[in-house]
């Protein structure tokens, strides 16, 4: 770390309730709820509590290295609680203005050489979210020559000037092809649209899924359960080297117009929201109503 290095320590309290308006039977769930642990971030502690308790449950690595947990409820239940709490170290990243990102964007493009982990990354997803306007909108910012980090730069901000962010506006199966026709939507749809312009130029790019901490405002306490999960993007950029390891992603936020930095805690990433939602699962019942409620605190922490 150098002598500016930033580092922040957060506990990150995340709790999904489900309510059903009628007895059920069983649960199976997947959660990604365990921050990733890479240079520049350190898991200090994490637990996740299922009540009911689970009569089954594990946890491991998926394909992308994130941790995912599995549980199987089987007490007959109208009310499921998920929760995960966690601490987590996060540094300030560096955005050299003369490093590997300063270099043609032309040059990030990942082959089987140069980048053979980040290639699937490049490719589109099923169905295609590639489509001319897509194509058309990214290539003003990916002009010919340009250094990466400018690109990426301005990409993030024609992105954010151009989309409203407007809260319940889509849903999790929305097509980026619909977010440009609405010119709305929500973080996760700023991040995949980030990633389809990316793609569509043969770059890099993955879904990061986590958790954000927000300040409140001017004179006003923070509130315990304000903050929401997360999503923002990532382009690789090669390194001097011959294989993945000598390359690095740099994360970008088009909701809020920014480069990661240490308020950014990372869950798990994928090549999209498919790939690494925080909770999804099936049940066995004949109630007729639910709900779910979620909340989500970051709250800073001292060393």
């Amino acid at each position: 770390m150098t002598v500016d290095a930033v580092t922040r320590r957060y506990r990150v309290i995340h709790r999904t309730t489900y309510r059903y308006s009628d007895e059920v039977a069983g649960s199976y769930g997947r959660a990604y709820l365990t921050p990733r642990e890479f240079p520049g971030q350190r898991l200090i502690s994490h637990e996740l509590s299922i009540d009911p308790a689970p009569s089954d449950r594990s946890s491991g690595p998926d394909v992308y290295g994130n941790t995912t947990s599995y549980f199987h409820v089987t007490e007959p239940h109208r009310l499921l609680v998920v929760s995960g709490e966690s601490v987590v170290e996060v540094d300030r990243p560096e955005h050299a203005p003369d490093g590997p990102a300063a270099r043609p964007w032309e040059q990030a493009r990942p082959t089987g050489a140069t980048g053979p982990l980040a290639v699937e990354f490049a490719l589109d997803l099923h169905p295609p979210e590639i489509t001319p306007e897509v194509t058309a909108y990214a290539a003003e910012s990916l002009t010919p020559g340009r250094p990466l980090l400018d690109a990426v730069a301005e990409l993030t901000s024609r992105i954010y000037a151009d989309f409203t962010y407007w809260s319940g506006s889509t849903t999790v199966s929305t097509r980026v092809a619909d977010v440009f026709a609405e010119r709305a939507g929500v973080c996760q749809d700023f991040a995949r649209i980030g990633l389809a312009c990316l793609r569509s130029h043969g770059l890099a790019g993955r879904y990061v899924s986590g958790y954000l901490a927000t300040d409140p405002p001017p004179g006003k306490e923070r509130m315990v359960g304000a903050d929401a999960t997360h999503a923002w993007s990532a382009v690789w950029v090669p390194g001097d080297g011959e294989d993945d390891r000598a390359g690095h992603w740099l994360d970008f936020d088009p909701t809020n117009d920014q480069f990661g930095d240490e308020r950014y805690v990372t869950v798990a990433w994928g090549r999209d929201y498919a790939d690494v939602p925080p909770l999804r699962g099936i049940i066995y019942t004949d109630a007729k109503e639910s709900s779910i409620s979620v909340s989500v605190d970051v709250s800073p922490i001292s060393n």
